[in-house]
């Protein structure tokens, strides 16, 4: 018998009586278009962050193409960002009409590296969009640093991210917009597609309303162009019931997130991603002091990945790769930059392998998957 990748059927059964009564409640009222739940997740998700309006959407890649057009991003703009990521970043900012210019990443955080960002502004710079990825935002003091010396905003795609803390402060409460995802898999996940934008600016947040729907400020006055961009309500109730749990489910993350360390970490130190070839197998660094990390995916680099991932799946231990290739090197993208100018993300790309995870993994599949992944990265090469 398999171990589930994300346990999201235990995880309902936690708490299916309060999904049903949500459930059951709009079935009652029928608003299923923008109805009271609605209202009431974004107040209390708001909340939560600490930012001053948060505004459901559709999806993460749906979050990412408002906050895009919010700005007003226009053909020929160029927005810097991460290529070490899922391809709805890049899309987003074509789509809107943008070039996205990649910066190679930091090894230890898989994050963009803050250190390349100002040598990549130019004068058609709109915005710069780190991304927040495995559950960890970037350095955002110095991402908000430069973005404010070239007077340019600041997109944080935190679509891994919701959960997290920079410093104090929550993530997608880091910069002028915040973007996330509530994708199933997600920390905080609903049970189809969903995702929220964060704003403290009036202006803004109003423009992200509108887009949301069809560029309306009121029923068939449209004011701007927008899409069909709604967080439908039975979405939204599923949500609430999942975010009564949710600050236990942040707490049991980071349980599970150590022991897999604390298991691992002797056997598999992080030495750098270019030392895989001889160690076979990485832990990623801990998060530094002021980050914490949600864990959206627990992440190791492997040498012979596909070879590891074969002896594990033969033993009933699912893994998975988030992501293989950066975007910069994808058909679609490289005309945008040279595929070989991100060497860190690409080799990362042939490495990172995460393992099942999650607030309801068990001890016994922990310490199955620890074992079966130190036996299948011991086994010698042919």
């Amino acid at each position: 018998m398999s171990i589930p990748f994300i346990d999201l059927k235990k995880q309902y059964e936690e708490i299916r009586p309060r999904v049903q009564e949500r459930i059951n409640t709009v079935l009652e009222h029928g608003q299923y278009i923008l109805g009271p739940e609605v209202q009431e997740l974004e107040k209390k998700l708001a909340a939560f962050t600490g930012s001053k309006y948060c505004i459901t959407v559709a999806s993460g890649t749906e979050a990412l193409l408002i906050a895009l057009m919010a700005l007003d991003i226009q053909p020929g703009d160029e927005v810097i960002t991460s290529p070490f990521t899922f391809a709805a970043t890049g899309e987003m900012i074509v789509l809107a009409g943008g070039k996205p210019v990649f910066v190679d990443v930091d090894p230890r955080t898989c994050n963009i590296d803050v250190t390349k960002i100002a040598q990549r502004i130019t004068s058609k710079t709109r915005a710069i969009m780190p991304v927040s990825l495995y559950g960890q935002v970037a350095d955002m003091d110095i991402v908000n640093e430069i973005a404010t010396r070239n007077g340019i905003p600041v997109i944080e795609d935190a679509a891994q991210s919701f959960g997290a803390e920079y410093k104090g402060r929550r993530s997608c409460n880091l910069s002028t917009i915040g973007a996330t995802s509530f994708f199933p898999s997600k920390p905080l996940g609903c049970y189809g597609d969903g995702g929220a934008l964060f704003l403290n600016d009036d202006r803004l947040a109003q423009a992200c309303r509108e887009i949301r729907v069809h560029g309306q400020s009121k029923r068939y006055w449209h004011t701007r162009i927008g899409v069909g961009g709604r967080m439908d309500t039975l979405q939204c109730a599923i949500m609430l019931a999942k975010f009564e749990r949710f600050e236990w489910e942040l707490k049991r993350r980071q349980e599970v997130a150590l022991r897999y360390h604390d298991l691992l970490g002797k056997k598999f130190p992080f030495h750098g991603y270019n030392e895989t070839a001889t160690r076979g197998c990485q832990l990623l660094p801990w998060p530094d002091a002021g980050y914490t990390s949600v864990f959206a995916q627990f992440t190791v680099l492997v040498k012979d990945r596909d070879a590891v991932q074969e002896r594990l799946k033969a033993r009933g231990v699912p893994t998975a790769v988030h992501y293989p290739i950066p975007l910069n090197e994808q058909p679609a993208y490289a005309k945008f930059c040279c595929p070989d100018c991100t060497p860190h993300a690409s080799a990362l790309g042939k490495q990172v392998m995460s393992l099942p995870f999650g607030p309801d993994l068990t001890i016994a599949d922990q310490d199955l998957v620890t074992s079966e992944l130190i036996a299948a990265v011991q086994v010698p090469q042919s």
